[in-house]
């Protein structure tokens, strides 16, 4: 198993800024960039979930892709989302992006068609086969209609050298447990939800691809620092100051929370693409009042 240890640490699953009328905002884009790398976090996460990557052409794609290379400058590791229910799609996908300083590809398991786990597997082994990048597997039953089960990711892992880890959002701790026990050497495991990066870090996890960190990086780096450090009273510490606001941030969807909160700390704005649509205005103020009583001052 190849060892990844860039990846180990948090990374974060970013926004796509948009503007008003859906265009996207780049001038956005990179104070997120420059936000996220002086809040210490340890790699950037590109067209994923939180991207809201589904509403983006491929041009768009391309060109999001090209400026966070440019802003990022090598900085940072970057991995960029590559995922979809039409394998050979996804394989095209592949082929046609320039993958030059891309680390890793994070593909997630394919919703809608709800494959069986022979499914799965064949889909991850033709990606893992095609691939010029290692692969992290991702594992998020709420949007995808289908849970990859913990014996298919341990075959995936065991069977494949350049699969080298998973973004585990299911919410199965038991799930995660059998992960993290039968592993190969050098397989990481990655929280995919914010709320459960302390528990998994407790566990023997190597780090979060966090939604919380586009705002928080400071804070939220620094917490699974301290649980990979074996500092579990300081990690829990700052654990427990982000109760709140998990709640709030994913109380009527992501990425409309998130980006309710880089509003709040003027770094981009809140619009999102259809089909999702803004959180309420009620809810944007609970998010910049609790940033502003527990995290910092909103100028």
């Amino acid at each position: 198993m190849i060892r990844y240890s860039k990846l180990k640490g948090t990374g974060v699953a970013m926004v796509t800024p948009f503007h008003k009328d859906g265009s996207m905002d780049f001038k956005g884009l990179e104070r997120l960039i420059e936000s996220i790398i002086a809040g210490g976090a340890d790699y950037l996460v590109l067209m994923g979930t939180t991207g809201e990557s589904v509403t983006l052409n491929k041009d768009e794609k391309v060109a999001l892709l090209d400026f966070t290379k440019e802003v990022n400058d090598k900085r940072l590791p970057l991995v960029l989302g590559i995922g979809g229910n039409n394998t050979q799609e996804v394989l095209n996908s592949i082929e046609a992006f320039d993958l030059g300083l891309v680390d890793a590809i994070l593909s997630v398991t394919p919703y809608y068609n709800r494959p069986t786990p022979r499914g799965l597997y064949l889909h991850f082994k033709t990606i893992a086969n095609a691939s010029p990048l290692p692969v992290i597997l991702y594992n998020v039953p709420s949007r995808t209609g289908t849970n990859m089960s913990a014996d298919t990711t341990l075959d995936l892992a065991h069977d494949f050298e350049n699969i080298i880890a998973i973004k585990e959002a299911s919410g199965d701790i038991n799930q995660v447990m059998h992960i993290l026990r039968d592993r190969p050497a050098g397989f990481l495991v990655i929280s995919g939800d914010d709320n459960l990066t302390y528990p998994f870090l407790a566990l023997g996890a190597d780090g979060v691809i966090s939604v919380a960190a586009n705002a928080f990086s400071r804070d939220f780096s620094n917490m699974v620092r301290y649980g990979l450090k074996g500092q579990y009273d300081k990690a829990r510490e700052l654990h427990f100051r982000f109760l709140d606001i998990f709640r709030l941030l994913f109380a009527e969807g992501n990425p409309g929370g998130i980006k309710a909160a880089l509003s709040a700390l003027k770094i981009c704005d809140i619009h999102v693409r259809l089909p999702l649509a803004p959180v309420s205005k009620s809810l944007q103020n609970r998010i910049g009042e609790t940033i502003r009583q527990n995290f910092q001052v909103i100028k």
